[in-house]
């Protein structure tokens, strides 16, 4: 069933009833995370004085996402998202209520409270890119950005709420009725899920196995160029702006004179300022489109870091902050939403979980080399010339435009079933696929460079090697050809080719002058007994 059409306006997705009340539940989820971590990271305090320790509830929480999320991404392209969703959540609440046990019975230690940390941290890796695959199923095409938009919202009202909540708890009530509240938002999001009316999907006999389907995730990330350019600007981007993160408690610190609690102030001016940009993004975006946006925050973050590090009054540092939130939902939106429009619904949670694994590593790289830089430069001098990288960076970036992300990516299922003598094993192969033109000499050129553009379509959705030849008796006779690891992958591309592909294809096949549709020819790979193939 389709989704009514949208109307515009910032809020325009929560008009979707599914997208509304997942959104809420999420929101509330994360609320709870948050209360989750604030618990931990104040007992961690508690059962050890060293930095090390402390450091290490950080670095458990954060390294399973940088390492799991292609994974994961795999994951949530080949089960029903859904149901995985509703077993991450399971998995979240079972270690809160192991969180919540241990402490009401005293007997939590250092180690037990980084590994069950660790083991959120998996399950924030598991979840992350379903839950963004999910976006396009529960709003209408146009509002998918306003959707992406409205995720970086709630992922910052939770971000003020939560840490504010778990702290009164905990000072309050303990360490277990914080870890109670958070199992208490678990269930609302499972209940949330299990609501979901999501149409079941459908029995495929040409299901991709986990390890299939991650070579078929990088075979796609490789020949997609819109893709490219999203992940390279991205990295750029984050890998400059994070050095105003990985420098802001010593800026908190040195340059403005504060203490712990104006910290806390500075990270809820950015949250503040990640709200007010969530909404009026959508009527900039009309006026500036997604690269005005993007070099826009660019702009802004690198004008932010520059006046902090002339260390301003506390009062006017919580204000430039607020600047500094806005630009960064912005960036984040306008990139995550570039992705999500350039991704079929089939490779989706894979291309997402690429796209968050560039943007954790150049977060991670770019505080460790900020953090160098400042040990030479100083916390004000690193600021500027994080800022004057950032600017330069931005200048230079805009020149290479996001992906529009108005192609058709809605299955053409134009091509015809392949010829067989006989039923062809799925797991057989590999398989060489041959395509025969017939084309006019004063045509070549043209049509080369149209074949072209189609061999990264045939990469992309699954070939591993692709050429064009000639007849030598007759150089307008040309064979295209392409291998694919399996007639079950070959199958698959049949599926894969979206009306955008059928485009491609269609300025190919117009350089074709024989008489009838150019003839494909499919040769199986022959095992012979004794013999070791090629």
């Amino acid at each position: 069933m389709s989704a009514p059409k949208s109307s515009g306006g910032s809020f325009a997705p929560l008009r979707q009833p599914v997208f509304a009340v997942l959104w809420a539940a999420t929101v509330l989820g994360n609320t709870g995370s948050f209360m989750r971590d604030v618990a931990s990271s104040w007992l961690m305090t508690d059962l050890s004085a060293a930095p090390a320790a402390v450091a290490m509830v950080q670095a458990a929480g954060t390294l399973p996402i940088f390492l799991l999320a292609i994974p994961a991404g795999v994951l949530s392209d080949i089960l029903d998202r859904r149901k995985f969703l509703i077993a991450v959540q399971l998995l979240l609440a079972s270690v809160s209520i192991t969180l919540m046990a241990l402490s009401h019975m005293g007997m939590l230690s250092v180690s037990a409270l980084i590994a069950l940390t660790f083991m959120g941290g998996i399950g924030a890796a598991l979840m992350g890119p379903t839950w963004q695959a999910i976006v396009p199923e529960l709003v209408p095409r146009e509002d998918v950005k306003g959707a992406v938009a409205l995720n970086s919202l709630g992922i910052n009202i939770a971000r003020s709420i939560g840490p504010a909540a778990g702290g009164l708890l905990l000072a309050s009530l303990g360490a277990a009725v914080t870890y109670g509240a958070d199992v208490a938002s678990y269930v609302l999001v499972v209940a949330a899920l299990v609501w979901w009316p999501r149409a079941k999907d459908a029995n495929d006999a040409l299901s991709e196995g986990f390890f299939g389907a991650f070579r078929a995730g990088l075979r796609y990330t490789r020949a997609s160029r819109p893709l490219h350019v999203v992940l390279l600007r991205a990295a750029v981007f984050f890998a400059f702006a994070s050095a105003v993160w990985a420098l802001l408690p010593l800026v908190a610190r040195q340059l403005l004179g504060g203490d712990a609690s104006f910290y806390g102030i500075l990270l809820g001016s950015v949250g503040a300022g990640a709200i007010g940009g969530a909404l009026v993004m959508p009527r900039l975006r009309q006026h500036f489109g997604a690269d005005g946006l993007l070099f826009g925050s660019a702009l802004v973050t690198a004008l932010v870091m520059a006046a902090l590090s002339l260390a301003p009054p506390q009062w006017l540092a919580v204000v430039i902050l607020l600047f500094l939130g806005a630009a960064w939902i912005t960036a984040l939106t306008t990139l995550n939403g570039a992705a999500q429009a350039i991704l079929p619904n089939w490779v989706r949670g894979r291309g997402l979980a690429v796209y968050l694994t560039v943007f954790n590593g150049a977060m991670t790289a770019g505080s460790l080399g900020w953090g160098a830089v400042g040990e030479v430069a100083g916390v004000s001098g690193t600021l500027l010339i994080g800022a004057g990288g950032l600017f330069v960076a931005g200048l230079i970036m805009h020149r290479i435009k996001l992906p529009a992300g108005d192609a058709g990516l809605v299955p053409s299922n134009h091509w015809p079933e392949p010829l067989v003598a006989e039923p062809v094993p799925h797991d057989r192969g590999p398989v060489l696929i041959l395509i025969e033109y017939q084309v006019e000499r004063q045509n070549r050129a043209a049509f080369l460079h149209a074949l072209d553009e189609l061999s990264h379509e045939r990469r992309r959705d699954g070939a591993y090697g692709w050429g064009i030849t000639e007849d030598s008796a007759d150089p307008e006779r040309m064979v295209e050809w392409f291998m694919v690891e399996s007639w079950a992958e070959h199958l698959r591309q049949h599926k894969r080719v979206s009306l955008a592909d059928a485009d491609v294809q269609g300025k190919v096949l117009a350089y074709h002058s024989g008489a009838e549709k150019p003839v494909v020819r499919h040769f199986l790979n022959i095992n012979r007994p004794g013999k070791v193939s090629a």
